[in-house]
């Protein structure tokens, strides 16, 4: 008679999983480490030598970074870019913000929102050059404002400083709005039905509603939403360069601009290298120093709601 025996699976052991770990890991960080880090390091490179694009880069040390400093150009381009950074804050995010809030919980909100969301659909480019039209000397404002017999017809809004990089951010901020409400409605959305009900039978309601208990709990939507704005701000190229192309002398460019030129207008790749070093530097210090607040703020305004209703 045939006797049965029992086989025993053998057990995968921790380093058969490391190995399958790295296995599945070792595509991606290869993908990674050829698309984003190594051309990273070349741009390092590139920024400490004398290249024109042709022939062998020449060392030069930190001569580039000395001659951005010594450049009024980069100055400028640096304010206008905080500027950027700021008319971004407080208008497509903060209008974003009020076209959600307003349109939440209302019959048919979604398609009140679909005409804020159409502009982005658009490019930055396509975007710049139907307000270049706009707002060129003798287009469409002008001719409106003439028409209308109200002042303004005869201001040059993309050739005066910094009235350029005002209009130039509110037209980027007629692209940006929906999308930032549409985020503001999904964290709307995700806030618990509980504490609102909460808040209003202990008699909070309008702005005191807004400001004590969907604030607080908006938190990590706005976290999202204001990174975003910075990051995207700080790197603004493509409709300064379709509107005024940083002009008129240079006035109106932003860093990412003055990169372009240097690099790809003037075959400069040592200094627009150094300038694209600078935005990134400033782009992570600017994310993780947010980011860090934010963190530490979620942190410490965990009861806020509970405390402002009562």
């Amino acid at each position: 008679m045939a006797t049965l025996t029992r086989t025993s699976t053998p057990t995968p052991t921790s380093t058969n999983y490391q190995r399958s770990a790295w296995a599945f890991l070792l595509p991606g960080t290869a993908v990674v480490v050829l698309v984003l880090y190594l051309p990273v390091l070349y741009t390092v490179y590139l920024s400490l030598t004398d290249y024109s694009g042709l022939g062998s880069p020449v060392f030069t040390g930190f001569n580039n970074y000395v001659a951005l400093v010594r450049d009024p150009v980069f100055f400028t381009s640096l304010a206008n870019t905080m500027i950027w950074v700021v008319g971004s804050l407080l208008i497509p995010v903060g209008f974003g913000l009020l076209v959600a809030y307003l349109s939440f919980g209302l019959k048919g909100a979604a398609w009140l929102r679909v005409p804020f969301l159409i502009p982005y659909a658009l490019s930055g480019v396509a975007v710049g050059i139907v307000f270049s039209f706009v707002l060129q000397n003798g287009g469409a404002l002008s001719q409106a404002l003439d028409f209308l017999h109200l002042p303004g017809g005869t201001t040059r809004w993309l050739q005066e400083a910094p009235l350029n990089t005002v209009v130039m951010i509110l037209a980027a901020s007629w692209q940006g709005i929906g999308v930032n409400a549409l985020l503001f409605t999904v964290g709307l959305q995700s806030i618990p039905a509980e504490p609102l009900e909460a808040a209003r039978v202990d008699g909070a309601s309008g702005w005191r509603l807004f400001r004590f208990v969907v604030w607080p709990l908006l938190r990590p939507s706005t976290t999202i939403v204001v990174g975003l704005s910075i990051v995207n701000s700080l790197k603004t190229f493509d409709i300064v360069q379709a509107m005024t192309q940083g002009g008129p002398n240079r006035v109106s460019e932003t860093l990412g601009v003055s990169m372009y030129r240097d690099t790809f207008s003037n075959s400069n790749y040592g200094l627009g290298s150094a300038v694209a070093i600078f935005m990134s530097v400033i782009t992570v210090a600017a994310s993780v120093l947010y980011l860090r607040r934010q963190l530490a703020i979620g942190d410490s305004s965990g009861s806020t709601a509970e405390r402002a209703v009562r």
